[in-house]
């Protein structure tokens, strides 16, 4: 079941937002105030959060703060990946929790964390280890969640990367996966039932995704019990989504589900893409209490 919902991801990555639009996040702010209130409405058991941020950035949580966007928020996420993207070293992660633990007296979830097996295997058990080490258990971090389950695609463009830019950063995005894109087990898989159930996984399901069922397995073998996934507002437009949406939600019943709400219609952006704020924010408040109100 729904747990939890996330308005967003990475808001303040220019991958995931496009700044040169919304500079100051007012846009942003909004959306998600409505969102939050949305849900609220429609359950106010659902825990509301704000979608994990990266780069770890006080002072982006400050600036939502004061356009209001936190007022009936629940907790606030963040996403690290020191080994491979972030600028700062693993050991690091009680000074990041303690810098946003600062600036909010709100509960911090880790929505994502990971290491790449790109360069080698005994690197992403290691990353595996010393994560769960500093971030399980620990005071102001609820929840923590491991990204992925599943290596992207080889033959999927990384929209979230720039492959010119940023060279091998750039191929680690496709090795995050505790399983290869073939489904076979890497070293890290065999130990990461060691970390659950309080250890989550995050893994998205694109539309008529075919390794669906091979990951309800996988969850069930490894003893999962919360999961990070999320319901596209893109998607939603599709021809059908209601039946392949329904089909994902009634499945994952069996677990404590955070559904993250993202990725605007390019019919509804004020450019037509995915990343674009909405010309009206207001609409994905309504996506955001229509998913609410059909899947808790």
């Amino acid at each position: 079941m729904i747990e939890a919902v996330k308005f967003w991801n990475e808001p303040n990555n220019k991958a995931h937002w496009a700044f040169e639009i919304d500079p100051h996040w007012r846009t942003f702010a909004e959306m998600v105030r409505l969102g939050a209130q949305a849900v609220k409405a429609e359950n106010a058991g659902i825990r509301r959060v704000l979608g994990g941020i990266s780069p770890i950035d006080p002072l982006f949580v400050k600036q939502l703060q004061r356009h209001g966007a936190l007022q009936d928020l629940n907790a606030v996420a963040v996403h690290g990946f020191p080994l491979d993207w972030s600028l700062w070293p693993l050991h690091e992660w009680p000074t990041k929790i303690a810098e946003v633990a600062a600036v909010t007296t709100l509960p911090i979830w880790v929505t994502e964390v990971g290491a790449s097996s790109f360069g080698a295997e005994e690197v992403q058990v290691f990353g595996l280890r010393r994560t769960a080490e500093l971030l399980l258990g620990k005071p102001r971090v609820e929840r923590v969640f491991w990204c992925s389950l599943f290596d992207l695609p080889q033959t999927r463009d990384g929209a979230a990367r720039h492959r010119e830019a940023e060279g091998v950063s750039y191929h680690r995005h496709f090795h995050m996966g505790l399983l290869r894109e073939d489904g076979t087990p890497k070293l890290a898989l065999k130990h990461f039932a060691d970390y659950t159930p309080e250890l989550g996984i995050c893994q998205w399901f694109h539309y008529e995704d075919p390794r669906f069922e091979s990951a309800l397995a996988w969850l069930r073998r490894l003893g999962v019990r919360k999961l990070r996934t999320g319901l596209s507002w893109a998607d939603w437009l599709r021809p059908d989504a209601e039946r392949w949406f329904d089909h994902v939600m009634r499945r994952l019943e069996e677990f404590e589900v955070t559904a993250t709400f993202c990725f605007t219609p390019e019919a509804k952006g004020i450019q037509p893409r995915r990343t674009s704020p909405p010309r009206h924010p207001e609409e994905f408040a309504d996506f955001c209490a229509t998913m609410t109100r059909r899947y808790t």
